[in-house]
């Protein structure tokens, strides 16, 4: 009786002793899923441009745009920053024109600490504005909204 076959099994196995596998494990897979989840959680916020600036706030709305601006800020000492990098006011149109590969329609965010005086972010734009950049846009801060409950 030992030597017959049903179905192409043998009769006196076991089901499965040595056949493979069909089930796939996706604990690992979900381990790393959430691994990655957590480490974009905590890069995504510090992706930002990194200059410190106390802008000032305002009720203006977004604007929208489907390419990365460049950004020029000007923190509180008057030291004018391109990105993250620290550049003199002479030096700012030709590397402006040296990245934008001289295509004046990109889009530049001027970012001006609350203390720096009006005049010096106003001779960042004009110097910007006589290079030929148009998109220039001002960033400000977005006021905080208390809103209280209805008792």
């Amino acid at each position: 009786m030992a030597g017959q076959t049903l179905n192409g099994s043998r009769i006196g196995r076991r089901p499965g002793r040595y056949s493979a596998m069909s089930e796939i494990n996706v604990t690992p897979f979900v381990d790393v899923m959430l691994v990655l989840l957590v480490v974009f959680m905590i890069t995504a916020p510090l992706l930002t441009v990194g200059v410190p600036i106390d802008l000032p706030k305002t009720s203006a709305s977004d604007l929208q745009g489907n390419e990365e601006p460049l950004t020029v800020s000007i923190n509180d000492k008057g030291e004018i920053f391109l990105q993250e990098t620290l550049v003199k006011q002479e030096e700012l149109v030709a590397r402006l024109l040296a990245i934008s590969e001289n295509l004046t329609a990109r889009r530049i965010f001027v970012r001006g600490d609350r203390s720096v005086d009006y005049g010096a972010v106003m001779e960042v734009m004009g110097a910007l504005n006589a290079a030929g950049f148009n998109k220039v846009a001002l960033v400000t801060e977005a006021p905080q909204v208390i809103r209280r409950s209805a008792k």
